[in-house]
């Protein structure tokens, strides 16, 4: 064994705890350090990925948009691009929401209605994923972009949508659903987080508990947010 083998042998040795001495410290618990994601701690960490992307593609949020659930992210990025917005809710009760109607079906919205669709973690909650994508490509018009993002790793939090919490995805099957509707050229399946920022989040951490680099790093096997662009191919409406 030469000397830069023996040199490598010591600093794996030193970076890695022997068996038995790991120490856990404030993570040994059986219940997270923080609540429902980490939002009573700042901001969640799955949310600082979300709005990354959000903002890397905010010049796809202008004309007609819709967002699912609330407006915040179509007003934080897509400013005065916006020339009208609506807010779906699955049911009543939304104060924000335009338009109250399934994403299964939604036939109370005309087909290539809209520029822009904002879908943030929302495809979790609903089983018929295929009919979900069908209808978010209906809607869209020819050369609009829908922004998606879906869990990864994460708990299920701890408010009443965890019943109905049906799954988590990963790059692959990301693609794969939506590559049913949309061209493979015109989609973009892109994947955040690692093993620290996995770990913290399920510990309900913010993101201001880490550094940016922490945060920043992509290690595949660690996926927190998994995020989808797809354009609608432009030409007659199919």
């Amino acid at each position: 064994m030469g000397l830069r083998d023996i040199y490598w042998k010591i600093i794996r040795a030193k970076a890695i705890p022997q068996q038995g001495s790991v120490d856990f410290g404030d993570f040994r618990r059986l219940k997270p350090v923080g609540g429902n994601w980490g939002l009573d701690r700042g901001l969640p960490v799955d949310r600082y990925y979300i709005e990354n992307f959000l903002n890397l593609h905010s010049q796809d949020i202008q004309g007609d948009v819709l967002e699912v659930g609330d407006d915040r992210y179509s007003r934080q990025f897509g400013k005065d691009r916006i020339q009208h917005l609506d807010v779906l809710h699955y049911q009543k009760g939304n104060r924000q929401a335009t338009i109250v109607a399934d994403l299964r079906n939604a036939d109370v919205i005309d087909s290539n209605r809209y520029d822009c669709l904002i879908c943030v973690q929302t495809l979790q909650y609903i089983y018929e994923l295929k009919s979900v994508v069908e209808t978010l490509h209906r809607i869209l018009k020819p050369g609009g972009v829908l922004l998606a993002t879906f869990p990864g790793i994460t708990s299920l939090g701890d408010n009443s949508l965890s019943g109905n919490w049906c799954w988590a995805m990963t790059s692959l099957s990301g693609r794969k659903l939506f590559e049913e509707m949309f061209s493979a050229d015109n989609l973009e399946v892109k994947q955040y987080g690692n093993l620290l920022s996995a770990t913290s989040f399920l510990q309900g951490l913010a993101t201001d508990e880490l550094r940016a680099e922490e945060l920043d790093f992509c290690d595949i096997a660690y996926p927190v947010i998994i995020s989808v662009r797809a354009k609608k191919e432009a030409g007659p409406s199919i």
